[in-house]
């Protein structure tokens, strides 16, 4: 059980809590790798940046981060081979996966912005944000916005105090169950900033810029 007190259904990624390195970052080259692997080291945690999947195999948990198009990150994880060896982790060897931003909406089937299919792990769709009928918002949505935990989960806390996190996008994530969504924004109506399916999750926010409180997220995912 993480030091939060509470244990996700479905989660096993203490299984490997002997091996050194706890969290892979998978580097496509399109994330702010330096960022979060320093808040990582900030948070007590240790990493390793993955450039291949046979790395995989050496850490307990992995991010996928990215900022860009959808179509360019899944044309990397293609290239590289990331798209069946991570597909495979999940399922199978059940290690925890936390996909951000970009990352998050790589894990969806499908998205507005590009033609490609997603990795499929999260059914669930990414949409554009129709700045033509919400004239009132600037997209993308950019800055500092609260994130509502709507149900208990690992990641983001109940309580009295606001958790605020940085946002860069202009695209959204739409699950198809929204009982896989732990966390919603308002941003010209509420959208899902953050889900959780079994072991695989994804925010819509960058912590590795959110001070305190994408510090505190990403210590609650080293604790998992």
């Amino acid at each position: 059980m993480s030091q939060t007190g509470y244990t996700a259904p479905g989660i096993h990624c203490h299984e490997f809590k002997d091996l050194p390195i706890q969290i892979g970052i998978i580097d496509l080259g399109i994330g702010n790798i330096k960022s979060i692997e320093r808040m990582i080291i900030k948070s007590g945690g240790a990493s390793l940046i993955i450039n291949s999947p046979i790395q995989l195999s050496r850490v307990s948990k992995v991010i996928l981060p990215g900022v860009g198009h959808f179509d360019t990150g899944m044309k990397k994880l293609r290239q590289l081979g990331f798209d069946t060896t991570l597909c495979e982790l999940i399922e199978e060897s059940r290690i925890c996966l936390l996909g951000i931003c970009l990352g998050m909406q790589l894990l969806c089937n499908q998205s507005e912005e590009g033609v490609l299919p997603g990795l499929g792990l999260v059914n669930a769709k990414v949409v554009r944000f129709n700045s033509d009928q919400l004239s009132d918002i600037k997209v993308p949505h950019m800055g500092w916005n609260v994130v509502k935990p709507t149900r208990t989960n690992v990641l983001i806390p109940q309580s009295f105090e606001a958790n605020r996190f940085y946002f860069v996008h202009s695209f959204k994530v739409v699950p198809e169950d929204s009982s896989v969504i732990i966390g919603e924004t308002d941003y010209a109506g509420n959208f899902c900033s953050a889900f959780q399916q079994d072991n695989i999750f994804g925010v819509q926010f960058h912590p590795e810029k959110s001070h305190r409180y994408g510090s505190a997220l990403i210590q609650r995912f080293i604790e998992l």
